[in-house]
């Protein structure tokens, strides 16, 4: 059987009404399986029909329906049959689970740096029936008693309030009702830091071998978490309604983080273990401010299905830039969100995958994943902005406020959201709705001037939908006009149509710089004229405003991703402007994103060499210009590190020689070094096995295998190739990290022939990687792993060909439309701008 159909929900929901989930963990049973007892009580509308449940286990031990037994024999693709239902109902099953490895169902990790075990259950979005049998669906929601067994040197915690009741013996308090893929347990040596705030229990728990850096770092993740209650309980007008706060950081976890009810669930990255940025720690904000807005919106008030899953995050992602930039030290949140996660957005949006906000059709559970991607989150959170300005933020907050009130501990579908929007703002959203939320695509918008000796006569706002979109869709966007870093003026428009006569630039004179969405309100390529895109340097220089910076950013880097600028161009714009980009949030993600994306990839291979000498250059000018001590030196620092070939200075700062201060030190730091020493053929893979000598950590553990991946032998490779698509057992987190080194370094070192070997090999053996690694991990892997920099048609077309095929999930089929739309992005670039002595065969195919 596979994925839960929609139809067999609704008749399952139509019959029968859930009242309470008794659910008994033994997980002092061993590593490999634990022990899973579970109590349903139910009723049923139409008595003596039959319904089912949904199980996964090693073994089902026993299953009794009102008292009578059930042939456990019965069980047949992850379902129990449960004929001749009563009125009232009760059923038990005791079954023997498995713990995983791939970040889903109930997860059981071993941290390297000690031996020590732990557990963290993950029910999204079907792997509750892997930790308990159940009614796996999210509209039919029950209060839960959950008891627990584990080692006596474990804690315990879940939705519910813990108390140990005798040595390995915990009992969680009554939930109130939940859906199932809520539903979590964590058990472990963790270390815990606790607080409390406005009468709410608070705590933070990490592994053992993190809590020094927990206890150094805890002012902080309380400081935001309890900003981020104060936020919501003013905004929504509802107290907090699940009791107790707790936040696990949790290792080896698929997500940034789950947001189950009273225990959230982090990756444990974002407790630091060395050097960090101002932009990490906005990050790891943002992702508690999100995990939180969630407690509201999506817990509270559940989806009635899948298909509207799009709306549970875009509303947490807008709500958290929000709650970030005005509740929290991290006001610049907004141009996180722009240079991040619409950049991000902005990708999916234009490539061949595009699909519309809303709408798209989720016949089973599984399917509602396949358009789970940067519209879902950075596009949907972009309208939900629009649809705050569109309406007006008051009449969106009362109507946000209605919704939540309205549908509390039920659920509650899209329509019924914008009902109280329309009700609390009295405007009919009927047609915002098709424009922005059923329609895909990315609008063109530009500033068509005439003008005369300098003067503008006049000025329209032109807006282009995409190829084959139906047009209309409003925006409400601000237009800059600026010379010098100076804003002359700032014109506010709500566009309703493809041009809007811009009036109060008439008669004015020219700016050097017409910047469309200059505060990056509306979700929009931005396409500059040639006398404004003349001046962005100058004026990335000049300008003090940080959403100036970033419209201009968005407009090169959206350029180059649709063709019309040169790759080069932004390289040098790069060069010249990012040294002294004074928002950590723009200068740390532009030298992540241009050093990922253009040299070997958007550069021509033959160009590419002097582009990372741009960039490196750039990182050592800024190294010159800052404090070495200072966050801003290490962003520097990392940038050398990722696009130097300097052999005797990678060697020195592998060894901690004449490092920048604020890297000194830094484990993490060595790993990038390493890493890229392997890439580049420098060291030998007893080099990597002395660096994995002096850290035994996890991240130190991931880090080894990354680096072994990446060198340029063929022992390397051959010996990665068997981790990823051989026996081997790995975790997630493992075959992620070799994944990510294998294919590293293409066009950097002699070892160029040798991975081309292995491209399609690569292909042909996608479909092991979701039964290896699970399906939620299979589409990141096949992200990191995929030849990004083989820039060849015959890649693009061995990639075409295992989209179409049937052997492959859907979910790498969509990683692999991603992966092929920069692809062919790069192709294009290429063929465009490449001179003829730069003709590299990579362009040609």
């Amino acid at each position: 059987m596979g994925s839960l159909l929609r139809t067999e929900a609704e008749a399952r929901a139509d019959l029968i009404d859930l009242t309470s989930y008794d659910v008994a963990l033994d997980l002092d049973q061993g590593a490999e399986t634990f022990g899973s007892e579970v109590t349903i009580g139910f009723d049923c509308r139409e008595p003596g029909a039959s319904t089912f449940l949904d199980l996964e286990a090693v073994s089902v031990i026993s299953i009794t329906l009102n008292g009578e037994d059930i042939d456990p024999a019965t069980v047949a693709d992850r379902r129990v049959t449960m004929a001749g239902l009563a009125p009232h109902n009760t059923v038990r099953v005791v079954s023997v689970m498995r713990y995983r490895q791939d970040g889903e169902g109930l997860h059981r990790a071993v941290d390297p740096a000690d031996g020590r075990h732990y557990v963290y259950g993950m029910s999204f979005l079907d792997a509750g029936p892997s930790i308990f049998a159940c009614f796996d669906q999210p509209d039919l929601k029950a209060p839960y008693d959950v008891r627990v067994r584990a080692p006596h040197d474990w804690i315990v915690a879940g939705n519910g309030a813990a108390e140990r009741t005798a040595p390995g013996e915990w009992t969680l308090a009554t939930t109130p009702p939940l859906s199932t893929y809520f539903v979590t347990i964590c058990a472990g040596p963790y270390a815990v830091e606790t607080d409390e705030h406005d009468g709410i229990p608070l705590g933070i728990y990490v592994r053992a071998s993190l809590a020094k850096q927990l206890a150094e770092q805890r002012d902080d993740i309380f400081e935001v978490t309890k900003q981020s209650f104060d936020y919501y309980h003013r905004l929504f007008g509802i107290r907090y309604p699940w009791g107790k706060y707790d936040q696990f950081f949790v290792p080896e976890f698929n997500a940034g983080a789950m947001e189950n009810p009273g225990c959230v669930t982090l990756r444990d990255d974002y407790v630091f273990r060395g050097a960090h940025t101002r932009t990490e720690l906005l990050t790891r904000a943002n992702t508690i401010a999100h995990e939180m807005a969630h407690m509201w919106f999506g817990d509270l008030v559940t989806m009635q299905w899948w298909d509207d899953l799009w709306l549970n995050e875009s509303f947490a992602e807008y709500m958290a830039h929000r709650t970030t930039a005005e509740a929290t030290q991290y006001t610049e949140a907004w141009v996180d969100f722009g240079i991040s996660r619409k950049t991000w957005g902005y990708g999916v949006d234009r490539s061949p995958s595009t699909h519309p906000i809303a709408g798209a059709s989720a016949p089973d559970a599984e399917s509602a994943l396949t358009n789970f991607d940067g519209i879902s989150y950075a596009k949907g959170a972009s309208a939900l902005r629009q649809l705050a300005a569109y309406v007006g933020d008051d009449a969106f907050i009362a109507g946000v406020r209605k919704h939540l009130t309205d549908n509390s501990f039920g659920n509650a579908t899209m329509s019924d959201f914008l009902g109280a929007v329309e009700a609390a703002s009295g405007r009919s959203l009927t047609e915002w709705t098709e424009a922005w939320l059923r329609s895909s695509g990315v609008d063109e918008i530009s500033v068509d001037v005439h003008e005369r000796d300098g003067v503008i006569e006049r000025a329209e706002l032109v807006v282009t939908p995409p190829e084959g979109g139906a047009g209309g869709r409003p925006h409400v966007l601000e237009i800059g006009a600026i010379s010098d870093g100076h804003e002359e003026r700032r014109v506010s428009v709500q566009s309703d149509t493809t041009r809007t006569t811009l009036t109060e630039l008439a008669g004015a004179p020219r700016p050097k710089l017409l910047l469309p969405n200059v505060s990056d309100l509306t979700w929009a390529t931005s396409l500059l004229d040639e006398r404004s895109l003349d001046s962005v340097v100058e004026e990335l220089a000049a300008s003090e405003d940080p959403l100036t910076r970033l419209a201009i950013w968005s407009a090169l880097l959206s350029g180059a991703d649709t063709g019309r600028i040169d790759p080069i161009r932004v390289v040098e714009a790069f060069g010249a402007a990012w040294p002294q980009e004074p928002v950590p949030s723009l200068s740390d993600t532009l030298s992540g994103r241009v050093r990922t994306l253009y040299p070997y990839r958007l550069v021509p291979h033959a160009d590419s060499a002097d582009a990372s000498a741009v960039l490196q250059d750039a990182g050592r000018r800024r190294l010159a210009s800052v404090d070495g001590t200072s966050p801003s030196a290490l962003t520097a620092a990392r940038l050398v590190a990722a696009t130097s070939t300097d052999a005797n200075l990678l060697s020195q700062w592998a060894s901690d020689v004449d490092r920048p201060a604020a890297a000194a030190g830094d484990q993490d730091f060595s790993w990038a070094v390493v890493a890229r020493q392997a890439e580049l053929g420098q060291i030998a893979s007893a080099d990597v096995d002395r660096a994995a000598a002096a850290d035994e950590s996890l991240s130190g553990h991931l880090a080894t295998l990354r680096s072994r991946a990446a060198l340029p032998t063929e022992e390397a490779k051959t010996w990665a190739w068997d981790q990823l698509f051989g026996t081997v057992d790995l975790s997630n987190y493992e075959g992620l990290a070799i994944a990510q080194g294998f294919f590293a370094g293409y066009g950097e070192n002699a070892a160029a022939e040798l991975l081309r070997s292995y491209v399609d090999q690569f292909f042909a053996a996608l479909p092991i990687v979701p039964k290896k690694f699970g399906d939620m991990a299979a589409e990141k892997f096949v992200l990191m792993a995929f030849p990004h920099r083989v820039v060849e048609r015959a890649v693009a077309d061995a990639a075409r060909t295992a989209i179409d095929s049937s052997d492959n999930t859907a979910g790498v089929r969509r990683a692999l439309a991603d992966s092929l739309d920069r692809l062919d992005r790069a192709l294009v670039a290429q063929d465009r701008y490449s001179t003829a002595a730069s003709k590299h065969p990579t362009t040609e195919g």
